[in-house]
């Protein structure tokens, strides 16, 4: 049988910031028979599923685990501890701290947006002084993204929590892992944060369709007086459930057998590990987008992300363009937001990535650039090389 699509060869090269490529393994998982939700088989499945992603939180809370993309988890965060009218601060790092802000206001909250250029991650003596002020504690919740997917720029979770507490505010801390949980450093108990809101398809390596709200005590607390309206993502009725191994409604089984077996990969490799590919696979692209003579969206090297890299294009030239005809190459880049639309892509580097699979989509970067004709200097893969390189002769040299 014809068709008028020719087969294009070979595997795509997805450098999205998520969802990010699903392992076979994973795969394998998900690929399994429907088994019964109210039987003793899922109710193993659930235990070790809610007991690792624990793990991946670094907490002893309980996480709820929902049938959701990471914006339902934002909606349960906010449901679950506030009520209408609250004043919730939270900070324009980018497009994803801005939607969020959004459906504070949609859901009958009064948000106040520390504003912020895009460029930086969320400033914590600006959180620490807008705190000082609120002499009434008139502010309910502190609202931040740990990573900013649409520019690539990392806040520091636990100096957020050291302004909060040097502000002697005791507003609710709220934190967005969804495009950093699993790829980056992250302490939900250590560093005092009182909601997490995490998603399945970046650093977790699932297909999407599964969010978390990993949980302090305080903010169980806080669920208990909240009057904003919530049915299916409801605190209350998740924990009752998940004590005896099941849950509210139908759960997503078969992403849950894919969840176990992500969770016991990120462990066989080590967080610590983890966290450090990661770390080195990002340095690698920066360097190459430093030799391109191009610019990164992110200004300030101590809130560059680990997970993704967004780039400037000189001016004149349409990113957008530029990851269409890239397309050519079988190659995707994240697309740009807001203030900066069509001014930079999004290369994305986390999951379940290693230096060949960096190494390859790099090098179709320089040659993209090269076809679409946009002005950069030679030699940002082998940039890259030399610093992978230069990573893996101090490690094998401990």
């Amino acid at each position: 049988m014809s068709t008028n699509t020719a087969r294009a060869a070979g595997r795509h090269f997805l450098h999205i910031p998520g969802p990010t490529p699903v392992p076979d393994r994973v795969l394998r998982a998900i690929d399994t028979p429907i088994i019964d939700h109210r039987g003793p088989e899922f109710q193993k499945l659930a235990y070790k599923a809610l007991d690792g992603i624990k793990t991946i939180f670094k907490t002893k809370n309980p996480v709820i685990i929902y049938t959701a993309t990471g914006t339902g988890a934002w909606e349960a965060a906010l449901a679950n501890t506030l009520s209408p009218g609250d004043k919730v601060l939270m900070v324009e790092t980018g497009q994803f701290a801005t939607l969020w802000k959004n459906m504070a206001q949609r859901l009958g909250l009064v948000p106040e947006f520390i504003k912020g250029d895009w460029r930086s991650g969320a400033d914590p003596a600006q959180i620490e002084a807008r705190l000082k002020e609120d002499k009434a504690h008139e502010i309910k919740a502190v609202c931040v993204l740990h990573n900013e997917t649409a520019t690539g720029c990392l806040s520091d979770i636990a100096a957020i929590r050291k302004a909060i507490d040097a502000a002697g505010h005791p507003a609710l801390y709220m934190v967005d892992t969804i495009s950093s949980l699993g790829s980056a450093d992250y302490r939900h108990d250590e560093w005092g944060v009182d909601v997490s809101i995490g998603g399945a398809q970046k650093g977790l390596m699932l297909p999407p369709g599964l969010s978390f709200n990993a949980i302090s005590d305080k903010a169980l607390a806080a669920s208990k007086t909240s009057k904003l309206p919530k049915s299916f993502f409801s605190w209350e009725d998740m924990l009752n459930l998940n004590k005896s191994g099941y849950f509210p409604y139908t759960p997503a089984t078969n992403m849950i057998q894919g969840l176990a077996v992500a969770i016991d990969m990120l462990h066989e490799e080590g967080l610590d590990n983890v966290f450090a590919r990661h770390d080195r696979l990002a340095e690698a692209t920066r360097q190459a987008v430093k030799t391109w003579g191009l610019e990164m969206l992110c200004r300030d090297p101590k809130y560059y992300s680990s997970t993704v890299t967004a780039v400037l294009l000189p001016e004149g030239y349409n990113a957008d363009q530029f990851r269409e005809q890239a397309g050519a190459f079988h190659i995707s880049y994240g697309m740009s937001f807001g203030p900066y639309l069509g001014k930079y892509f999004r290369i994305g580097h986390l999951g379940d990535i290693n230096e060949p699979m960096l190494l390859g989509g790099l090098s179709v970067t320089e040659l993209a650039l090269d076809v679409a004709g946009i002005p950069h200097n030679k030699g940002g893969v082998q940039a890259a090389i030399d610093s992978l390189a230069k990573d893996a002769k101090a490690r094998l040299s401990r």
